[in-house]
């Protein structure tokens, strides 16, 4: 790249910088973009850097899936979502547990003052049918807020706690639009491993609620895709301004959605144009 390309590329952020300067970001990390943490921690670092405030909820489906093979568990999933029973729950948090201990400490050794947040989601039994899989019922969002203002980045496992001190598995995607809504965040970006909505062969770079929750009436958008599009939705629904789904295999997919006037992968919209 030349002297004159990098100036460019400078330009170009400014206005993106002013904009998100002091605004909340929740960014959710999907366990199949954990290959690329390492281009993700530098991407926060250098968001918490410029100003931004970022919380991070991470996944880590392939993970869980690794250590309930290991326990001769085989998942069972119901629209995208983990049936989850005791033996499941135990596995989930132990997992969750060793995940976000490795996305803080990455966080730590860039200079960014990373917090686990896990025990921050309330929330009870979502269905019978899905066992020990919560609705969330509430979010210590002044827990939250006080990290982000003392520059903290809190890394928030999708696990909620219910009566009685009982463990609950929240899908990430859930979890992550819940927080963005309550902490009035301007942008929720998650990071998967595909590049975005793909219909009838083509990515779409927008796509409204109506067209989303037709394509999932038809199955186009399926399986792990339905919360990941459907917590889009509630953000956007819920006054967060900006939704997004992008590919986090991507070197710093993050930077490139966030700073550049053409962006990547699907933006979820109210309607076409809006």
């Amino acid at each position: 790249m030349t002297p004159n390309e990098k100036t460019k590329v400078l330009i170009e952020a400014l206005p993106y910088i002013e904009k998100y300067d002091n605004k909340t970001v929740v960014i959710k990390l999907g366990g199949n973009a954990m290959p690329e943490i390492k281009n993700a921690t530098e991407d926060i670092a250098f968001l918490n850097r410029m100003g931004i405030k970022v919380a991070v909820v991470h996944g880590g489906g392939p993970e869980i899936d690794k250590e309930l093979k290991k326990m001769g568990i085989i998942p069972k999933f119901i629209n995208g979502l983990r049936c989850t029973d005791e033996k499941v729950i135990k596995a989930v948090e132990k997992v969750f547990r060793r995940i976000n201990k490795r996305i803080t400490r990455m966080l730590k050794q860039k200079g960014v003052k990373a917090i686990d947040a896990m025990s921050c989601i309330k929330a009870r039994q979502k269905s019978q049918e899905l066992g020990l899989v919560g609705e969330i019922t509430s979010v210590d969002k002044k827990k939250l807020a006080r990290c982000l203002d003392s520059g903290h980045v809190p890394v928030i496992s999708p696990i909620g706690i219910g009566q009685n001190s009982q463990k609950y598995n929240i899908n990430a995607d859930t979890a992550a639009s819940r927080v963005a809504v309550d902490l009035n965040a301007e942008k929720l970006t998650i990071l998967t491993n595909v590049d975005g909505v793909v219909v009838n062969g083509s990515l779409q770079t927008h796509i409204d609620f109506r067209t989303a929750k037709k394509e999932i009436k038809k199955g186009v958008i399926n399986k792990g895709m339905i919360p990941k599009v459907e917590a889009c939705i509630y953000a956007v629904k819920n006054k967060c301004p900006k939704a997004h789904l992008i590919n986090g295999l991507v070197p710093h997919a993050l930077l490139l959605e966030i700073f550049t006037d053409k962006g990547i992968g699907t933006e979820i919209v109210y309607k076409n144009g809006h």
